[in-house]
């Protein structure tokens, strides 16, 4: 049988997509899932204190709003329910084949088709949508001797939650958004804590808090106040883009901010030394917490900010000769992104490995489509992630486009891919605004690649991206049959 939509992921992407396909009238499509279950990075992250850092009316579907949310920035496991609560709602499990690892996806060029090959089979589909995302490949540290290590390496993204950490010496690699998160929660139980640090980040204070049960009833008896209060976050956030894209300078204020949490929380002024960025706030990821900062000053944790050397058999080794004796590893250490493994899986019509795009190598269309890549597309593709708003406005904004392109291909039964011009003229257009941003000030994050260049986030206001995907451009394509 010959699929009409294979979709990679049953994450955020991967379930929005299915859904948007159905309602236009597209079957015989399926959704390829490498686990059990579905939900991706918020069925693999649950680690303790796992939490979405943007406000939870605005990091859902539109058409799929959940009146009942807890807290205003939801937790793991409520933001797991909800996918899976969507998934009931529009009956997509039978579509999902679970445990199909995908190994390779390549185009037959004798046939016309793409070639999936799975832990559990060969398929055959007209149109590929990669829905696997930037956060699907936990990274762990490179460090010499860590294969030595006598205790368990975990992850946060592979939490072990039957590993018990209650009285142990753990050490946790990496000061980001799952450490500012883990830290706090286990702080209190272990018996002592090592927190290694490379860069310290900037922490701004958490909003976050449980939703009244009033509010619950109005928003379920009452859709359209959901839909306002879900406005209001928007453009709340869309404003934040005039210093994180037309002014770093504007940043001040908000540093300020942080600058003073830091100093509410942390007496000791080595320490709030220690704590203090010394680049632009925006230029990596910006963090919120108001736990971290406590769990540091606790008498059994340290900061330690001088760089791994290596790692023993009993702890870790910094540059100044000290051995941290710890009993357990906590990686921290973020996901592949600008090198995610499946781009290397994925192949165009010359044999090419998509991940190309990432490298700087392949230019790519409104960061879904790519020259050589028929009726292939990827949602969270190259320079559509943020560092201000929702992933999900940028998901369904993708999706508009992508379904426009699919129902083309189908009802024609042809072959669509930008034309390199396109593509090549719309990644420039990217890579000539990056250098002015907050993401182009100086500081070394996971949204750059191995060359230093930004192929992760949009440089723009979201809107924008929304009105540049809202259909499919036939100028900017070739078709073939």
């Amino acid at each position: 049988m010959v699929l009409n939509v294979a979709i990679i992921g049953s994450g955020f992407a991967g379930l929005g997509a299915a859904i948007r396909l159905r309602q236009a009238g597209i079957d015989d499509l399926a959704i390829f899932e490498r686990a059990s279950d579905l939900g991706g990075t918020w069925r693999d992250n649950s680690y303790p204190g796992c939490r979405c850092d943007v406000a939870s009316n605005l990091y859902s579907f539109s058409f799929a709003a959940n009146p009942r949310w807890s807290n205003t920035f939801s937790y793991q496991p409520e933001i797991w329910r909800y996918l899976q609560d969507v998934a009931s709602k529009y009956d997509l499990r039978p579509l999902i084949k679970f445990n199909h690892d995908v190994t390779d996806i390549t185009f037959d060029t004798s046939a016309n088709l793409w070639t999936i090959t799975t832990s559990q089979g060969l398929y055959v589909a007209r149109c590929v949508i990669l829905a696997t995302g930037g956060l699907a490949e936990p990274r762990l540290p490179e460090i010499a001797g860590i294969d030595t290590f006598e205790g368990p390496i975990m992850h946060t993204a592979r939490w072990q939650t039957s590993l018990d950490l209650v009285g142990k010496r753990v050490a946790v690699i990496g000061t980001g958004a799952s450490a500012i998160q883990t830290v706090p929660q286990i702080a209190s139980i272990v018996g002592h804590l090592d927190v290694f640090q490379r860069t310290p980040s900037w922490v701004l204070p958490h909003q976050g808090h449980p939703v009244l049960e009033r509010t619950k009833r109005l928003f379920a008896a009452l859709p359209l106040a959901q839909k306002l209060n879900r406005a209001y976050g928007y453009w709340k956030r869309e404003l934040l883009l005039l210093g994180f894209v037309k002014d770093p300078a504007r940043m001040t204020r908000a540093e300020t901010i942080a600058r003073e949490h830091l100093e509410r929380q942390v007496n000791d002024a080595e320490l709030r030394a220690k704590l203090t960025p010394s680049y632009r706030l925006g230029c990596k990821r910006v963090l919120l917490s108001n736990d971290y900062y406590p769990a540091l000053v606790r008498e059994n944790v340290d900061l330690i900010t001088q760089s791994i050397e290596c790692v023993e058999p009993r702890g870790v080794r910094t540059s100044d000769g000290r051995l941290h004796e710890c009993d357990v590893i906590i990686a921290a250490t973020g996901f592949f992104v600008t090198d995610n493994p499946m781009g290397e899986k994925v192949h165009s019509t010359s044999g090419a490995p998509l991940s190309d795009a990432w490298r700087g190598n392949m230019a790519h269309y409104k960061g879904t489509m790519f020259p050589g890549f028929p009726n292939l597309f990827m949602l969270s593709g190259p320079n559509t992630s943020l560092g201000h708003s929702s992933i999900i406005f940028m998901l369904e904004s993708q999706l508009n486009y992508v379904l426009s392109a699919i129902q083309r291909a189908l009802s024609s039964n042809s072959l669509l891919e930008p034309t390199s011009e396109a593509a090549q003229r719309w990644t420039s257009s990217l890579q000539e605004k990056l250098p002015g941003t907050v993401w182009g000030t100086g500081c070394s994050s996971w949204y750059l690649n191995e060359s230093g260049r930004n192929t992760t986030i949009w440089p723009d206001f979201t809107f924008k991206f929304r009105a540049q995907t809202r259909r499919f451009e036939p100028r900017d394509h070739v078709s073939t049959r």
